[in-house]
């Protein structure tokens, strides 16, 4: 299967293409940076520079690439939590959700794509008692710079779920290689980056339009609906 994964160069995607590849898919891999087209072709996937932002370009290296499927995992987050510029960072990372998401669903329309798979996260969720799931209301209350995250978390699903086969995967916080939290647990839920990795990659044959809960079972939030339909396993590792 032919597929274009916004994003090959992030966190998830450098564990995601290799996957990908090795279930036999082909893989278009997109980054904003052209200084990082030799690393994406070295995990295996054909590079394309492109920014979410620019959607006539975006639409064009979709329809060049006619994919079956397009997998969403932009993120901009450059600095880690509680340094300097990790506000400015999720003021960056709302506006991919919220501007970026529709460009990237427009492009997949255009290019005849049923089914997209959009990164968001289980973190957002409106506080009440026992573990989250997918039907409970997101925190539209919060304040400050957690309800900017929320409404384009909102916004992000609202955009994904136009798709005829829009997938919502809500990772729990990440650890594991590449990302801020590599040998420890950042919080509640948790999930490691090659268990999300491997969830977007069972989420491409597999799964019916609508949203998932992708992580640990620590209480925060059920995952059970993504291991019905997903086949989801939270202790999946990529062997070194």
């Amino acid at each position: 299967m032919k597929i274009l994964l916004a994003g090959a160069s992030g966190a998830i995607g450098r564990r995601l293409v290799p996957l990908l590849r090795a279930a036999g898919h082909d893989v278009v891999g997109t980054t904003r940076s052209a200084g990082k087209t030799a690393a994406v072709a070295a995990l295996g996937a054909e590079p394309a520079v492109v920014d979410v932002f620019d959607a006539a370009a975006l639409t064009r290296v979709v329809q060049a690439a006619a994919p079956q499927v397009v997998i969403h995992q932009l993120t901009d987050l450059p600095y880690a939590p509680n340094t300097p510029g990790y506000d400015e960072g999720l003021e960056r990372n709302a506006r991919v959700r919220i501007e970026g998401t529709p460009n990237l669903v427009a492009a997949a329309k255009k290019a005849g794509v049923r089914r997209l798979i959009a990164q968001s996260i289980a973190f957002v969720y409106a506080p009440g008692e026992g573990a989250r799931v997918e039907s409970d209301p997101l925190d539209l209350a919060a304040t400050g710079m957690r309800k900017r995250t929320v409404a384009a978390v909102a916004a992000l699903e609202e955009a994904t779920l136009q798709m005829p086969e829009g997938i919502v995967l809500r990772y729990g916080l990440l650890y594991g290689p590449g990302t801020w939290f590599e040998h420890e647990k950042r919080g509640k839920p948790s999930l490691h980056v090659d268990a999300a990795a491997q969830a977007a990659l069972l989420a491409v044959t597999k799964g019916a339009r609508g949203i998932y809960n992708i992580a640990e079972d620590d209480g925060a939030v059920s995952s059970e609906k993504a291991k019905r339909k997903l086949g989801f396993d939270s202790s999946f590792r990529i062997t070194p």
